[in-house]
């Protein structure tokens, strides 16, 4: 349902898509601001914030906490856009609700959609490939610690493992059960996180907070762009709150704010755990050197170690089934599978197989993964498409002279720095090849 509501600022459209009879009596149950600030945070914090130390060592806290923010900036701008064009597309299709790749297609076309349904493919499965992986290395290395068998089984054990153990136990369980087990996940990492704080704090040493070296921050943006993605569940935040800007981009703002603090805590309470040791090590060899791992052997003590590697795979393994779930939504929305094609089985082997393959075959790879996703696919769908879109939504409502409602200040300056920020993202990982 849809009604104009007169304002000081013109004509409003809003949406009244949640509309249940009770009875005889309608009720109207919108979805609330903290609702959908939730789902925001909730789909941010995720397995990209365990890459975060790794390529912030080198920079230091001081130099990687400026980035971050700079970064989350840019997300903030991407995610109001996707919401704008969300927005309008919805008032002009008079539809309550649709998808991003919807969007994109209703804006640029079926060329446009194709790109980003093929982004938004390569950056399920790279990022898969990447939490099997790493899932992998913890889920192994645990075992082999609890039955004394280090450096006994090899690498691909815990790759197939970990697929085998959570992509079976969604295949496996009903839908009701996955949800509450990922809910019993999420709590598990809330409070290995708040006690990596309390107890990360304790060994925060002050020449790391004060170690700086800004012309190693280059490394880091694809991955930063990773951890803080969040813009796919944007367009279920416009359908939630019925096409209310206040709310949604209040929602937006707080639900990407929570996680950056976190990220900025989380970045500084690891760089500043690792010795000046460690930090020699980084610049040893070709291979990118992960803080975490040491202090999951116990580096800055036992206790910091079970902590970083409980709140570390249960991290992976939330992000992992909120990816299989969402390629599975995925191929149902560009239609390579149709209800009577493929059963369950076939279609979770689709899923999960590949990226166990090329786990198993490169199980170094987790690194590698986000920074060619944060790059390629996060650039196009977070960066290219969004400005595009909006540059052309609000071209055509210009020529039409119809109502806009633009959630993002600058105009086209605002998008040429969106556009021209990615492009160049782009190009330093193609010449880096």
């Amino acid at each position: 349902m849809k009604t104009v509501l007169k304002s000081d600022q013109g004509q409003v459209t809003r949406f009244f898509s949640h509309l249940e009879f009770d009875g005889k009596q309608l009720n109207h149950q919108p979805g609330t601001v903290l609702g959908s600030t939730a789902l925001v945070a909730g789909t941010t914090v995720g397995a990209g914030i365990l890459a975060l130390p790794a390529v912030t060592l080198p920079s230091g806290v001081l130099p990687s906490t400026a980035l971050l923010i700079a970064v989350w900036l840019y997300a903030l701008v991407s995610g109001l856009l996707i919401a704008e064009v969300t927005l309008n597309a919805m008032r002009l299709e008079g539809r309550p609700s649709v998808g991003l790749l919807v969007v994109v297609e209703k804006t640029l076309g079926k060329l446009g959609a194709r790109i980003a349904g093929g982004a938004y493919l390569f950056m399920h499965y790279a990022l898969l490939v990447a939490y099997i992986t790493q899932g992998g290395d913890i889920l192994i290395s645990a075992i082999a610690k609890i039955f004394g068998m280090e450096n006994v089984l090899p690498t691909w054990v815990g790759t197939t493992t970990f697929t085998l153990l959570f992509g079976g136990i969604m295949y496996l369980g009903r839908e009701r059960f996955i949800q509450k087990l990922n809910s019993a996940f999420v709590a598990i990492v809330i409070v290995s996180f708040l006690g990596l704080l309390l107890l990360g704090g304790g060994q925060v040493k002050s020449a790391q907070i004060l170690f700086q070296d800004w012309t190693a921050l280059g490394s880091a943006v694809s991955v930063m762009c990773v951890a803080l993605f969040y813009q796919n569940v944007v367009p279920v935040v416009v359908t939630q709150l019925e096409g209310d800007v206040q709310k949604i981009r209040q929602s937006i703002v707080i639900g990407s704010l929570i996680p950056l603090i976190m990220f900025l805590a989380w970045n500084a309470v690891i760089l500043g755990s690792v010795s000046p040791d460690m930090l020699k090590l980084a610049s040893v060899g070709a291979t990118v050197f992960d803080p975490l791992q040491i202090l999951r052997a116990g580096g800055a003590g036992e206790l910091l170690g079970v902590l970083v590697s409980i709140f570390s795979e249960f991290a992976i393994v939330t992000s992992f089934i909120g990816f299989v779930y969402g390629l599975l939504d995925l191929f149902k929305d560009i239609s390579l599978i149709t209800q009577g094609g493929l059963s369950r089985l076939p279609l979770y082997s689709l899923i999960l197989f590949p990226p166990m393959s090329l786990g198993t075959l490169n199980p170094s790879i987790f690194f590698t993964a986000l920074d060619y996703t944060g790059t390629l696919s996060i650039s196009i769908l977070g960066g290219i498409i969004p400005a595009l879109m909006s540059w052309k939504q609000r071209e055509a409502q210009e020529l039409k002279n119809s109502m806009n409602q633009p959630l993002v200040p600058g105009g086209k300056a605002t998008l040429i720095i969106m556009i021209t920020v990615a492009l160049a993202l782009i190009v330093k990982q193609i010449l880096s090849i």
